[in-house]
């Protein structure tokens, strides 16, 4: 099923569909954007089928990538097949989901990952000491809304099957505001680069308008115009405000959260 959210782009309202595809329409609106961010369920092949066909259409003069920093986007510019090992060790779903995403785009890739070591550092120290880029400008330098602050240890506790306090929940939501302003600066770079359009590709977390890379992309660049695209499993939709929600069946997978039951 796909849902609709107010869009903070003069988008047509979006429609309803039953499925997963995107319809021409979906594909005419995001190529009235000059980015368009498009999120998955990392392990859903079906979210990557996807974003592949979103990347085909529209021909972005850049992708942006959650899954790499830029020297590893470089190596797989250069010989994507051949980048299947290198991937295996970075601990993301099967690379064979992900190829057809990085073969529809012929353009530069964007890498803006942020590694295991700035990631622990951040959870420690927090997002403003390790955000390469002007934290202020960014809103890093800012504590979050207490309310806002409250729900995302509450999704934090979720995620992280209950099995850790609450009160470690803070580090957390530093690294993820250090992912999503990271991205954010990538896709600020492309733009610069490229003059776009860019095609962004991470997780729905990321893509959310409300406190993901759309709301950063508001501070820094605010002329820029942003699509964003969830997607759902199973009929249930990501949150977090998106211009189109698409949905398909969740893969089979274990249970994350057995170890500790």
């Amino acid at each position: 099923m796909k849902y609709a959210f107010v869009a903070l782009i003069p988008l047509a309202a979006p429609v309803f569909a039953q499925d997963a595809t995107l319809s021409a329409d979906d594909l005419s609106r995001l190529k009235g954007a000059d980015v368009v961010i498009v999120g998955e369920v990392h392990d859903n092949p079906t979210h990557h089928q996807v974003q592949a066909q979103i990347v085909q259409a529209l021909v972005p003069n850049a992708l942006v990538v959650e899954m790499l920093g830029q020297d590893e986007a470089d190596k797989l510019a250069a010989d994507p097949a051949g980048y299947a090992d290198a991937w295996a060790e970075s601990g993301w779903p099967d690379y064979q989901m992900y190829l057809p995403v990085f073969r529809a785009h012929a353009g530069p890739i964007v890498g803006a990952g942020v590694d295991r070591d700035a990631a622990r550092a951040t959870y420690s120290d927090g997002v403003e000491a390790h955000f390469q880029g002007d934290a202020m400008a960014y809103g890093l330098t800012e504590a979050l809304p207490e309310a806002q602050q409250a729900q995302r240890i509450e999704l934090q506790f979720q995620a992280h099957c209950e099995a850790m306090p609450r009160e470690m929940m803070g580090g957390m939501i530093e690294v993820q505001r250090l992912r999503d302003a990271t991205l954010a600066a990538g896709v600020v770079r492309a733009l610069g680069d490229t003059g776009g359009p860019v095609v962004v590709i991470t997780g729905n977390g990321h893509a959310r308008r409300d406190w993901g890379v759309p709301s950063y992309l508001a501070r820094v660049a605010p002329d820029v115009t942003v699509a964003v695209v969830g997607q759902g499993e199973d009929d249930v939709a990501p949150e977090g405000g998106f211009d189109i929600i698409l949905d398909a069946l969740a893969p089979e997978r274990d249970d994350p959260c057995a170890q500790f039951k």
